[in-house]
């Protein structure tokens, strides 16, 4: 093949990479757990990228990793599909719409004093989105749970996600115990040993930030901070509210709300906070700083992960891991159900969704999009 054709072979790859990221950056509402789902229907049912034991090595990987996991599993998988601009590309693509969307409730917030009301579209999003995380679940599950051993595994895990044990620490736990657990003599010989509403009013809080402040401010969120957005609200609060003043607490719920109404990734609340304390400079540099520490990482370890699944070692304890990692999924699924599944329209449109899902396995875009339009006429009806 000659150069001419390899450039042309990459252009290709790479466009497609954009079109698919962008296409779920539009549709990815509900956070990693179901990110993950539709990346597996996508990727692992459809495309066919990727094996599903290699897709769960890399949920595992992204666990272990701060930063926003389903960012940086669309980072990987784009790493894989196209190399390093790949990587580039996808995480891109992916970031892009949510960014975009945040940006401009963030105008309107700031211009009128409120946001547009969307509790209907939030109502019926929510049991689309659950419906999703079911299928994905089944299959990762049956690759995940190999054995009787890593099934045992995973009800320990979810008890102890119940309990309250943190994530990163579960899933390390359970990578060591399997590998010590299956490679006892290995490890001898060798010697060795992670609804909202929308709030309709806002109080300036007067306070000037310089632009770069805020770009080091999310650089460093977005290098250290573990676990789920309710981790990193917890770390907001403490820092933005608490100690610096730089926003109000209602603020900062409003920043949240906008962040879960829109699709992508959760962590685009840094792009609301940006354009409050720094205008259209802020969000864009607040946004840059959140997300950039997840291209580095997954950069730095990409390759990596095909050499630890060969290494016996290292494969154990990813199967550890992925046990764990499939158990916190449905542990999140479970809590998310509860919240969104409240009243009987929910209950019709998770049965109707699930039908879809299993039957005629209906496109995840088409449903959020279905799902969407029929919160919105429950609202105008009055029924929610």
């Amino acid at each position: 093949m000659d150069a001419a054709s390899n450039i042309d072979n990459r252009s290709r790859r790479l466009w497609e990479i954009a079109k698919e990221f962008l296409r779920l950056g539009f549709v990815a509402f509900g956070g990693p757990p179901v990110h993950f789902a539709m990346m597996e229907e996508r990727f692992v049912r459809k495309r066919q990228w990727l094996s599903r034991e290699r897709f769960l090595d890399m949920i595992g990987a992204v666990n272990l990793l701060p930063g926003p996991s389903s960012t940086e599993l669309t980072i990987y998988l784009g790493e894989m599909r196209g190399g390093f601009a790949g990587l580039l590309v996808a995480g891109a693509c992916f970031i892009l719409p949510a960014a975009v969307m945040v940006a401009g409730l963030a105008w309107t917030y700031e211009k009128y004093g409120k946001l547009p009301q969307v509790e209907g579209l939030l109502f019926g999003i929510k049991p689309v989105v659950v419906a999703l995380i079911a299928p994905a679940l089944w299959n990762l599950g049956r690759t995940a749970l190999k054995n009787v051993g890593l099934a045992v595994l995973a009800v320990a895990a979810v008890l102890l996600a119940v309990l309250g044990v943190n994530v990163i620490t579960l899933l390390i736990s359970a990578g060591i115990l399997w590998m010590l657990l299956r490679e006892t003599g290995r490890l001898t010989k060798a010697n060795s040993a992670k609804a909202a509403t929308f709030g309709l009013f806002s109080m300036s809080t007067g306070v000037s930030v310089g632009l770069l402040p805020v770009f080091l401010y999310f650089l460093k969120i977005g290098a250290v901070v573990f676990g789920s957005g309710f981790v990193l609200l917890a770390v907001l609060r403490g820092d933005l509210v608490v100690r610096l003043h730089w926003l109000t607490d209602a603020q900062l719920l409003d920043a949240v709300a906008v962040s879960q109404a829109t699709p992508g990734p959760f962590f685009t609340v840094a792009t609301f906070i940006g354009y409050l304390l720094g205008g259209w400079k802020g969000a864009a540099l607040a946004t840059v700083g959140m997300f950039l520490p997840a291209f580095a990482f997954v950069a730095a370890t990409a390759k990596y992960l095909p050499r630890l699944r060969k290494s016996p070692l290292a494969g154990a304890f990813l199967d550890g891991v992925n046990a764990a990692a499939v158990a916190l999924m449905a542990t999140v699924g479970w809590q998310f159900a509860r919240a969104a599944v409240v009243n009987v329209p929910a209950i019709v449109l998770l049965l109707a969704s699930l039908f879809l899902v299993f039957r005629y396995k209906v496109n995840s875009a088409w449903l959020v999009l279905g799902g969407a339009i029929a919160g919105v006429l429950l609202q105008v009806l009055g029924r929610i």
